[in-house]
């Protein structure tokens, strides 16, 4: 009850505002288990793929959402549990992927829809990352549901990563034909197969979402621009302290500077002073 009513008004909110467009609806089953595999550009994406389906789907999300002590945090799990997320308790020895692969079988074995993002986190520059194989893989062979490839297309400029406040731009959703991996089946623990079969829908995503393939994962990418931006931080930092020290040592040198002026010319009025002392005596000492 409290996903269709978060549904009616997020959802329609969501539609009304942004008026997202979506092709391949028709690759949706009516009923039965299937797992939407999606890029992930933004925020946003988990609310507006839901918002275009008439069938309830299920993501995860970290527990920490639904766990927040005070009336904020009972909102937020509220909120979070109307729009279909699944908390995921990221503790234990294997973290968060045991976790969600046994959430993931379980809402597929309830016959529901169940949508997750192979590339693990966000893009961080709108390109399509290497999709990781453990979760995606291992759920789709351990239960047979079959795979939707799914494309967001311009989320990110709904929501720019860092951005609270929305933009009113229209973003798309693309969904494949279903691809069917039960020639694998009994084999979700050979990691070759696990990469084969992660790949291949990561290639149907590509395919969809047009966007520019990068094979490594968005987290090590993610990785890559924080260390950039860290050396180019420290580097400016070293500028600036670089620069503080030299304007320092300017004013200490101009100090000093004065100082010796100030000591020449004292040296100067006494020698000037001596000089006049000498002379009024030679003055005074002629007859």
């Amino acid at each position: 009850m409290l996903y269709g009513a978060m549904k009616v008004t997020v959802g329609g909110s969501l539609k009304l505002a942004f008026r997202p467009w979506v092709e391949g609806l028709e690759n949706v089953p009516a009923e039965g288990p299937a797992i939407l595999a999606s890029n992930h550009l933004s925020f946003s994406d988990s609310f507006f793929l839901p918002a275009v389906l008439d069938r309830k789907v299920t993501f995860i999300a970290k527990a920490e959402y639904f766990t927040t002590p005070g009336v904020k945090g009972r909102l937020t799990a509220a909120f979070f549990k109307g729009v279909g997320q699944l908390p995921v308790d990221r503790s234990g020895a294997r973290g968060a992927g045991e976790a969600a692969i046994r959430s993931g079988i379980g809402v597929l074995e309830r016959g529901e829809l169940f949508g997750l993002y192979p590339e693990g986190t966000r893009s961080p520059d709108g390109r399509l990352y290497r999709g990781k194989p453990g979760g995606l893989a291992r759920v789709a062979l351990a239960t047979g549901a079959p795979v939707l490839p799914v494309a967001m297309i311009d989320t990110e400029k709904v929501q720019p990563p860092g951005k609270v406040v929305p933009k009113l731009v229209r973003p798309g959703i693309r969904i494949g034909a279903p691809l069917d991996f039960s020639r694998y089946q009994g084999m979700e623990h050979d990691r070759f197969i696990l990469r084969a079969v992660t790949d291949e829908v990561m290639y149907e995503i590509m395919k969809l979402s047009g966007q520019e393939y990068v094979d490594m994962y968005a987290t090590a990418m993610k990785r890559q621009l924080a260390e950039a931006a860290k050396a180019e931080k420290d580097a400016e930092k070293a500028e600036k302290a670089e620069l503080a020290r030299a304007e320092k040592a300017e004013r200490e040198a101009a100090k000093e500077a004065a100082k010796e002026l100030q000591r020449e010319l004292r040296k100067e009025a006494e020698r000037e002073a001596r000089r006049e002392r000498a002379a009024e005596q030679r003055r005074s000492d002629t007859p």
